[in-house]
């Protein structure tokens, strides 16, 4: 660790400094290819978040100069280039400039020259930077987690921007070099969320947390028995003139998206298509004035996201951001903004962000419902007070989760899991799938019970686990079925149920946990929590990096 590597900072002088955590995009992960990256004269330093897509062609430019490469790295090839144009024009931020209109791609940047002791430049282009304005310093970061403790008084830079930051002051440039004047947020987040406090890890931590970040949630959008989102600008008129609706989203966000689908199809009786961000602009969307598209980020700054979104407005639809973190690029640029205000979660593998997104689609899918008159004020009334109630429910889970635990001893030693259910259990499986493999790194997939004789159980043999989802009442009959199904070719099948049906699915399971009942269409916010704790226990039990799983980063910048 570099703590170690300094005796925690004591051989380092100067108060200048630049650092990275991230994982080497291009070659190995690796020292050699770690950031921060040099030039060949060893004057210019700087790290790097993005991809340079132009590169090769500019690593190719520059060998032919005579400059050697070290690294496998593309963010190399950016130090390069600085070095070649800062000896042509003897001004730093000038070779900056010229460097940015070279390169092709995503990027954030923060540099420092040996010219300039006491400077730090700093630029960004689809990839999230933020400017923090300290007492005893400046700060730049890609995620406002990482300063708290430090200053709360932030501001986020826009594409093509270039600050210069020194122990006093930040100066913000446009691509012209123009000055700018910044608009300056504060970060209201608890700085003792951000720490691990007592918890083994973060993840746990957040997990727990969950009751209490769905409540922060829900319960200020209620008053006086009704939804009130009073952020959106959704009309009863454009509600009722919208014919359909798109959830763009990658990784966990995708996943309650999905659900999501189901809750918003039987509320809002409007077709809703859930695209996976990074194939959304390609895929030529039909989206016009008449269609809403929900983008779901816990950051805020996924580029893909990012991307979609914006493709989505070019073709004018109306845009609707569901995120966690205040002024991000997402929720700057959405026509609308619902913010979870989970606060903030450190593990890469999210549970908390997750979970308040369900609670944030839940209420806006009710809120819409009420717009279109959709729903008949029982029903209403009854998912709103089951809504309320969520945050008890689940800490009612979390107080006696012990046979969870458990079960994850039992089964942590299979290297193929798989996660089956129906409906609203299906996709929850999707996520608690996911949560599986991020952490443990077992391969884990979840199918649709009903697809199971069109090919799937050809991979259910003997001793396999597989993790039967019988939580959405409905389908209640359907999925013992399946776990009837699934034992007859030698599955071991860990069940998850509800406290209504445990007693019938312990005469068919190997292993069930139980969770509380809620409404149908809620009662995946209940029934992801085991699922997490299944995965954190299996992936103790085999000795993984819980919070900062292998070749993973908690904000995904790049495409």
């Amino acid at each position: 660790m570099l703590a170690d590597l300094t005796h925690d900072g004591a051989d380092l002088t100067g108060s200048l400094g630049i650092g990275h955590t991230r994982r080497a995009t291009h070659g190995e992960p690796n020292d050699i290819n770690a950031h921060p990256h040099v030039s060949e004269n060893g004057a210019i330093a700087l790290v790097h978040n993005g991809i340079i897509e132009n590169y090769l062609e500019i690593k190719e430019q520059l060998a032919q100069q005579g400059v050697t490469f070290t690294s496998e790295t593309d963010t190399e090839v950016v130090a390069q280039l600085l070095e070649f144009h800062y000896n042509e024009c003897g001004s730093m931020l000038e070779a900056v400039g010229r460097v940015l209109r070279r390169i092709e791609g995503s990027y954030t940047f923060g540099i420092i020259c040996s010219d300039y002791p006491n400077a730090l430049i700093a630029a960004r282009k689809d990839s999230p930077l933020i400017l923090g304005y300290g007492e005893n310093g400046n700060f730049i970061v890609s995620d406002v987690t990482a300063i708290i403790k430090h200053t709360r008084d932030v501001a986020y830079m826009n594409d093509g921007e270039i600050a210069v930051l020194t122990e006093n002051s930040i100066d913000v440039f446009d691509a012209e070099m123009t000055p700018l004047e910044k608009e300056h947020s504060r970060v209201e987040w608890d700085v003792t969320a951000a720490e691990k406090c007592e918890y083994p890890h973060f993840m746990f931590k957040e997990i727990l947390e969950q009751p209490e970040a769905v409540r922060k949630t829900v319960s200020p959008r209620v008053r006086d028995g009704r939804v009130m989102l009073d952020d959106i600008t959704i009309t009863a008129d454009y509600a009722k003139s919208i014919s359909h609706i798109y959830m763009i989203a990658c990784g966990s966000a995708f996943y309650a998206g999905s659900v999501a689908k189901y809750v918003w199809e039987q509320l809002l009786r409007r077709p809703v298509e859930v695209v996976l961000a990074s194939e959304f602009r390609y895929s030529e969307p039909l989206v016009d004035e008449n269609t809403l598209v929900i983008a779901i980020s816990q950051s805020g700054e996924t580029l893909d996201t990012m991307a979609a979104l914006r493709e989505a407005k070019r073709l004018g639809g109306r845009t609707l951001a569901v995120c966690n973190v205040v002024g991000s690029s997402i929720a700057r640029e959405a026509d609308d903004v619902l913010y979870t205000w989970a606060g903030p979660e450190i593990a890469v593998a999210t549970s908390k962000g997750y979970s308040t997104q369900l609670a944030a689609l839940d209420l806006t899918g009710l809120y819409l419902a009420d717009l279109l008159e959709t729903v008949s004020r029982e029903e209403y009334d009854e998912i709103l007070t089951k809504l309320q109630a969520l945050p008890e429910k689940m800490q009612k889970y979390l107080e006696h989760y012990e046979e969870t635990q458990y079960y994850a001893s039992l089964y942590f030693n299979h290297d193929s899991i798989f996660f089956i259910g129906r409906n609203l259990d299906f996709v929850m499986g999707l996520e608690g799938s996911l949560k599986l493999k991020e952490i443990s790194y077992i391969h884990s997939e979840a199918y649709a019970s009903g697809e199971l004789k069109h090919g799937t159980i050809s991979l259910i043999e003997p001793g396999t686990l597989v993790v039967a989802l019988g939580t959405h009442g409905p389908l209640f009959d359907k999925a013992i079925s399946n776990v009837v199904e699934v034992k007859a070719r030698g599955a071991t099948v860990l069940a998850v149920t509800t406290e209504k049906f445990r007693e019938k699915m312990e005469k068919t399971a190997d292993a069930v946990i139980a969770i509380p009942e809620t409404y149908r269409l809620l009662q995946p916010s209940l029934g992801i929590v085991p699922l997490q704790l299944f995965a954190y226990y299996v992936a103790l039990q085999r000795g993984c990096d819980i919070d900062k799983p292998r070749n993973l980063a908690k904000s995904v910048t790049v495409e």
